[in-house]
């Protein structure tokens, strides 16, 4: 198993940006897949990006194109997310996700290690 510590969340304004950190220990970040998931109030938990073990390959929902970028630093041990053009809608609890697997992953049911989620507020 790998632990999995989200940072980097916060209260913003519309059309600002922020980087959530995903720091894992436990296990090589090498060898995981990961991918970021977000919970808004009063609704299922829903995702959001995902990259493969080597950091070739991305898949993002369509409310994340163009305005948020994933990676991973393997060397750091460390996944991020920079999300750009925060919009109201974008305020959720935000998830990384990681599972022992050369792809990208896309679905909850995918990922067996989870970190504790970390909160991004958007005001308008």
């Amino acid at each position: 198993q790998v632990q999995l510590v989200e940072a980097g969340g916060g209260l913003v304004q519309a059309g600002d940006s922020l980087r959530l950190s995903c720091v894992a220990s436990g296990r090589p970040f090498i060898n995981y897949a990961t991918g970021w998931f977000r919970q808004a109030p009063g609704k299922e938990r829903e995702f959001v990006a995902g990259i493969s073990w080597s950091g070739s390959t991305t898949y993002y929902a369509d409310s994340a194109k163009g305005r948020f970028t994933i990676s991973k630093d393997n060397g750091r041990n460390t996944g991020y997310l920079q999300m750009n053009k925060l919009k109201p809608e974008d305020t959720a609890i935000y998830y990384c996700a990681a599972e022992q697997s050369p792809f990208v992953l896309t679905t909850e049911s995918e990922y067996s290690n989870w970190g504790q989620g970390t909160q991004v507020a958007v005001s308008s």
